[in-house]
C-alpha cells in the first residue's frame, strides 16, 4: 500500500470484538437473510427485493406522515414542511423501483407466479395505513388481515384516526376561515368527500398568499404528496398490464382494471378544484 493511501486511514477502528458493527446497527444479518425465494428461478429475487425495499420506503412514509399530522396540530408547522417534504424525496424513490421491475419479463414472471398462491401486492398493510393517513378509508380491505389480531387491530386504530388533510382542515378553521361545523367533529372512518366551504377557504388562501403562506405551503406539499402517489399509482398499473397483461391479480383483485379504477380517486378534491375556480 502505498503511503499516500495510508494517509488518512491510519486510525480506522480494526478491533470490533466489543463494539458493534456496522452490519449489527443495521441488523444486516436479519436483513438480508430475509429474501427467501419459493422457486428455483432466478428472476424472483428481483421480485421479492423491490417489495421488500418498497414496503421500507413505506415504514418511513408512515413514520414521516404521523409526525408531521402531529405537528400540524401543534402548530409547528415548519417542522411539518420538512416532514412532508422528505415523504415527497422518498415517493420518487418508490416510483423509480418500477422501472426496476419492469426488466422481469412475462416469461420470467410466469416462472414463479403460481409460487405466490394468493399472496399480493393488494394486501400490503403499509399501503393500505398510507392511504387511512391520507384520508382514503375502505372498510372492507380490514378482513385481509383478521389472521393476525394485532396487526388488524393496529389497522383498525388507523382506520379510526383522523387524517392529515383532517389535521389541514383543522387548521383552516384555527385561521377564521368559515369552515362546515361537521367536519371539525367528523366520523373518521368515512370516506371524504369534498366539501363547498373547504374549496371557499383554500381559494381564499390562494387568492391571498402572503397573508396565509404557512397555509399555502401546506396546501402545495398536499398536492406533491397526492401528485406522486398517482404517479406511482399509474406506474404500478403500467407495470402490471406490462407484465402480466389483463390477467386477475394473484390476490383476487381484477388486476389492471382495479389499479386503473383508483386513479380516479383524489385524496384532495378541494386542493385540485381550486386550481380552475381561481
Amino acid at each position: 500500500m502505498s503511503d499516500d493511501h495510508k494517509k488518512g486511514n491510519e486510525n480506522v477502528h480494526t478491533d470490533f470484538s466489543n463494539r458493534m458493527t456496522y452490519g449489527e446497527y443495521l441488523g444486516l444479518e436479519d436483513l438480508l437473510s430475509a429474501q427467501k425465494r419459493l422457486s428455483p428461478h432466478h428472476d424472483e429475487m428481483l421480485f421479492i427485493i423491490i417489495h421488500q425495499v418498497s414496503e421500507l420506503w413505506m415504514k418511513l412514509i408512515l413514520h414521516e406522515l404521523h409526525a408531521a399530522t402531529e405537528a400540524i396540530r401543534e402548530n409547528q408547522m415548519q417542522s411539518a414542511f420538512k416532514m412532508l417534504a422528505r415523504v415527497s424525496s422518498i415517493q420518487k424513490q418508490i416510483i423509480q423501483a418500477w422501472d426496476v421491475l419492469s426488466t422481469l419479463t412475462p416469461a420470467e414472471y410466469m416462472e414463479f407466479r403460481d409460487q405466490l398462491g394468493q399472496a399480493s401486492g393488494f394486501q400490503s398493510y403499509q399501503y393500505r395505513m398510507i392511504e387511512f393517513a391520507l384520508g382514503y378509508k375502505t372498510p372492507h380491505v380490514l378482513k385481509i388481515y383478521k389472521k393476525d389480531p394485532d396487526l388488524h387491530k393496529r389497522l383498525n386504530e388507523a382506520y379510526r384516526a383522523p387524517s392529515l388533510y383532517d389535521a389541514a382542515i383543522g387548521k383552516l378553521s384555527e385561521a377564521g376561515l368559515p369552515i362546515s361545523a361537521h367536519l371539525l367533529d367528523r366520523d373518521y372512518t368515512e370516506l371524504y368527500e369534498r366539501d363547498s366551504t373547504v374549496e371557499k377557504a383554500w381559494s381564499h388562501i390562494y387568492k391571498n398568499v402572503d397573508q396565509y403562506w404557512d397555509l399555502y405551503q401546506l396546501g402545495e406539499k398536499l398536492v406533491d404528496i397526492e401528485d406522486s402517489l398517482q404517479q406511482w399509482r399509474f406506474r404500478h398499473m403500467k407495470t402490471v398490464e406490462r407484465i402480466i397483461g389483463h390477467k386477475k391479480g394473484t390476490g383476487g383483485s381484477s388486476g389492471v382494471g382495479y389499479l386503473k379504477k383508483v386513479l380516479d380517486h383524489r385524496f384532495f378534491p378541494e386542493l385540485w378544484d381550486v386550481r380552475t375556480t381561481i
